[in-house]
């Protein structure tokens, strides 16, 4: 099957153009992105870049080809009671959705997100989205909340519904979380390879 020939690796910056290739037709085709136009290959390179000094960026390889990545980035703000909380985003090549791939995804990156010490991750989700909804949902995602009509794409006012996860306990005293740069490549690779 093609899920046991899935190799998860940290994203590097010559992944960008096919991560690029991935994301783009979910802009032009789709409303699960509230882009209206795809990124140029420097801004993505540029978002990877400053994603990737602290939070980690992560893809799946079937025979030697990135086919889907995952990311976590900054959820709400900047602002420091909000250091444990991580927003996760998944994009699949769309010839490999529905295999399993993105639940192996989202269970290594939820497992380096614990490695790295945050407490919370979240997603949001376009409420005509139905499969991204059950995905989160079947992961152990719980439904927050739902902005309603809050975006606006293809000519129609969209909902977005807000989902959380748990991915530790709520420490009284929480170490900040690191880096995800600063971790140790033995440690990351074993998380990865679990």
């Amino acid at each position: 099957m093609v899920n046991n020939l899935i190799k998860i690796r940290p994203a590097v910056e010559a992944d960008v153009g096919t991560m690029l290739d991935i994301y783009g037709p979910y802009v032009t085709d789709t409303t699960v992105t509230f882009e209206y136009s795809v990124p140029g290959y420097g801004d993505f390179l540029k978002k990877f870049r400053t994603v990737t000094e602290k939070y980690p960026w992560i893809v799946a390889e079937y025979d030697g080809r990135v086919i889907g990545y995952a990311y976590a980035d900054v959820p709400f703000s900047l602002r420091s009671a909000y250091a444990w909380d991580a927003d996760v985003s998944i994009y699949l090549d769309r010839s490999f959705t529905g295999k399993g791939i993105g639940v192996k995804l989202y269970s290594a990156l939820h497992r380096l997100l614990v490695l790295c010490g945050y407490k919370n991750s979240y997603a949001l989700v376009t409420g005509e989205n139905l499969r991204s909804m059950a995905f989160h949902t079947s992961l152990g995602y719980r439904r927050a909340g739902v902005m309603e009509k809050s975006g606006y794409k293809f000519g129609r006012w969209l909902d977005v519904v807000w989902y959380e996860y748990a991915l530790s306990g709520r420490d009284p005293n929480p170490a900040p979380p690191v880096s995800f740069k600063s971790l140790d490549p033995d440690a990351v690779g074993k998380v990865l390879n679990t």
